[in-house]
């Protein structure tokens, strides 16, 4: 049983390609660790430990990204939001994923329990 998570959070109305879309989520996992990992050592050693629990959630928009982050922020979790360079399909600048953990998994659902897996 896992007691800790992190939750990736990808825009859908982008339209990345799979490989953008596994970039841009590898970034927003790998940010948020770090993150953890200095500010909230406990949290991420046993997460770490646990085997380092990772789901990837959906959204349609912009705006529902900023909220969410907004929403992590305001409970006091790890959370990034990743901005592209531009260097491939989508301007530069463009806000593509957030990262929400590694969290006790109970604080980070109350948070993006609502939404739907990416498939």
């Amino acid at each position: 049983m896992f007691l800790f998570k992190q939750v990736i959070v990808i825009r859908t109305d982008l339209e990345m390609s799979k490989g953008k879309t596994a970039v841009q989520a590898a970034h927003a996992a790998v940010t948020a660790a770090e993150l953890a990992r200095k500010e909230f050592p406990e949290w991420f050693k046993k997460w770490f430990a646990e085997g380092q629990k990772k789901v990837v959630l959906k959204v349609s928009t912009e705006n529902e990204l900023l909220k969410l982050h907004e929403k992590a922020k305001q409970e006091n979790l790890p959370t990034v939001i990743i901005r592209d360079m531009g260097l491939t399909e989508i301007p530069p600048g463009t806000i593509t994923a957030v990262a929400i953990g590694p969290a006790p998994e109970e604080l980070v659902d109350k948070i993006t329990g609502h939404l739907k897996l990416l498939r």
